[in-house]
Order: C-alpha cells, then structure tokens, then sequence
C-alpha cells in the first residue's frame, strides 16, 4: 500500500518562502512521476509540478509557479520536495502530494493513483 505524507504548510507573508516535504512508502518508486496539486475553496485541483523518479529527473511546473517553485527528490530517503519562493496570496491552497506509476509526466489530477492528505499554505498580503 502506498502511502504519501505531506508536511511543511502553514501561514508566511507575501514574498516569503515554504519548503513541502512529501515522504512516500510502500513499495519502490524508481519508476514512478512525483507530483504536487492545490485546490483552493471553490476551486477545482489544479497541477502545480511534477517530477520523473528516475534518471536525470525531468520535471514540468504550471505556468503559475514556474521560476518561483522548484520540485526535487531525494531517493534516498523516498521524500519529494516544493520549495516555494515568492509567495503570492493567490498561492493559497491545499497542497497535495500524488504518485504516478510511470515515468511520464501529465498534469491531469486523474493521471495520479495515490495521494497523500494534503497540507495547507495560506499567504497573507
């Protein structure tokens, strides 16, 4: 059973920074895509970026995030990252950590077979 916990949410200014940390277990993911997700209230989840597990790992952010988010992993400790720097009110969601078992990256929230619980970023302005 794969299991995905989010973690590192919570409340930061405008122009700050937060660091998600998704730990993952269960099997082995060398040839599974990473991704991260929100949904803010009244909205639907939207792809936020995604990582391949293997290789060089390819990743692809949403147009949104791109220059000011950056996803990493550490294989070693079967943990994906989302380093979110300037931070903008908008940015406030839920986060969700999602696993794909394959090493093509999509974007589409049904590509994804496991998820984890979520963790909330609110951005204040």
């Amino acid at each position: 059973q794969v299991q995905l916990v989010e973690s590192g949410g919570g409340l930061v200014q405008a122009g700050g920074s937060l660091r998600l940390s998704c730990a993952a277990s269960g099997r082995t993911f060398s040839s599974y895509t990473m991704g991260w997700f929100r949904q803010a209230p009244g909205k639907e989840r939207e792809f936020v970026a995604a990582i391949s597990w293997n290789g060089g790992g390819s990743t692809y952010y949403a147009d949104s995030v791109k220059g000011r988010f950056t996803i990493s992993r550490d294989n070693a400790k079967n943990t994906v990252y989302l380093q979110m720097n300037s931070l903008k009110p908008e940015d406030t969601a839920v986060y969700y950590c999602a696993a794909r078992p394959s090493i093509v990256i999509v974007t589409t929230s049904y590509g994804y077979d496991y998820w984890g619980q979520g963790t909330q970023v609110t951005v204040s302005s």
